[in-house]
């Protein structure tokens, strides 16, 4: 064989490998893209199925929290107050003063309500409700409970047991204030109150007002 056709058989050889290699590039290239198509696939999958999953167990919790309740416990927020629910409007809430804290439930923009022990006092037959600020403030900014009820004044009530849906209302009348304050004095002589200007109140009203 002449050394021309032996030069053309080499690069022909050469030109056969480099395709072979190319070809077997291709093909591992696309296996590994479409093994790697596949796992995403399977990995989305996986996460939808655990996304559901959670959202299932969520949303089962709420239910049974919305019907056993979750109590406040003194600086501890609650969620839904579980009790029978007073169907009879009330005119004198003096059997409060019985009651040393009542629980209140508020009305959160998330649908999931907010609830806190409170004090109390009654005032010629009315209730009303405190909210300390005892490192000053101004209403309602220091508390979530007084942000929720100048958004939506309609609570619900749990005293010894019994639930009230009633409204509350801010009060800045001082013929009123002054003598709640004096009845909150009374009413827990063992609590240091704070000051007058910060010390305030909430009458309780009826769910229609």
């Amino acid at each position: 064989m002449v050394p021309e056709t032996k030069g053309r058989c080499k690069i022909t050889a050469m030109v056969r490998i480099v395709q072979a290699g190319s070809w077997l590039s291709n093909n591992v290239i696309c296996y590994s893209a479409l093994n790697c198509q596949h796992e995403r696939s399977k990995m989305k999958k996986i996460f939808k199925y655990l996304s559901t999953g959670i959202a299932v167990i969520a949303f089962l919790t709420l239910i049974v929290l919305r019907v056993v309740g979750v109590d406040p416990q003194d600086q501890r927020p609650g969620l839904w107050l579980a009790g029978k629910l007073s169907e009879t409007p009330l005119n004198d809430w003096a059997f409060t003063d019985d009651h040393y804290e009542i629980y209140l439930q508020t009305n959160t923009p998330y649908f999931i309500p907010h609830s806190v022990t409170v004090y109390c006092a009654t005032y010629e037959g009315e209730l009303y409700l405190l909210s300390a600020y005892y490192t000053g403030g101004t209403f309602p900014d220091m508390r979530s409970w007084n942000r929720n009820i100048v958004r939506d004044p309609r609570v619900r009530l749990r005293i010894g047991g019994q639930l009230f849906d009633q409204t509350v209302s801010y009060v800045s009348d001082e013929m009123i204030r002054r003598p709640v304050y004096d009845a909150l004095g009374e009413k827990y002589p063992n609590w240091e109150r704070p000051t007058y200007e910060n010390m305030h109140i909430l009458a309780v009203g009826p769910a229609d007002s």
